[in-house]
């Protein structure tokens, strides 16, 4: 990877389809913000990001995506076009948490279905909780171009080593339940 690759950046893990763009010190972003709507909006959004900065795919030297935790259907639709780009465009795909791109170093709360939020505090393993302590770092708090912004930053400060591909991060199994319709019959 080049020591300064341009990098592209994108987030669909709440009800928002945003998306930066980072080459050297310059970033440009677009934030959507969305309750359904974002595996149809991402790529067309993704297409005028890079237009509106004279950019191409062939430019793009890194993929940086938001791997969660939140929205179950917007972490996999992120991550899924992140592996697809990476494979196309023959570059490093790097998956960064909402945890990471908050702080390490303190207590962080990230929104939740139902009203709860996913709580890290330093040096513990998250979880799903209805309060934080005060003082927690929101990223309902946080402007969310400023967040993409960041993801992007964290993501290509990951790929300075090997990275595995990107996968979704989840506290929380689906919600979803298996049909309960038989599976249909498979023809020879």
């Amino acid at each position: 990877m080049p020591p300064d690759p341009i990098v592209l950046a994108f987030d669909t893990s709440a009800a928002h389809c945003a998306a930066a763009l980072l080459s050297g010190d310059r970033s440009d972003t677009v934030v959507e913000v969305m309750d359904k709507g974002q595996a149809e909006r991402l790529v067309p959004m993704l297409e005028g990001l890079l237009a509106a900065a004279q950019v191409g795919w062939a430019d793009i030297g890194l993929v940086v995506v938001g791997t969660g935790p939140g929205n179950f259907t917007g972490i996999r639709i992120a991550v899924a076009l992140a592996r697809g780009l990476a494979m196309g465009l023959s570059v490093p795909a790097v998956g960064v948490t909402g945890f990471e791109v908050l702080g390490e170093d303190a207590a962080v709360a990230i929104p939740a279905p139902r009203g709860q939020v996913y709580l890290k505090l330093p040096g513990q393993v998250p979880e799903i909780v209805d309060d934080v302590p005060p003082g927690t770092r929101r990223l309902a708090d946080m402007d969310i171009a400023a967040f993409v912004t960041a993801l992007c930053r964290a993501g290509r400060g990951k790929a300075q080593t090997p990275q595995p591909r990107p996968a979704p991060f989840y506290l929380r199994a689906a919600d979803a339940a298996p049909p309960s319709d038989p599976p249909p019959v498979i023809l020879p």
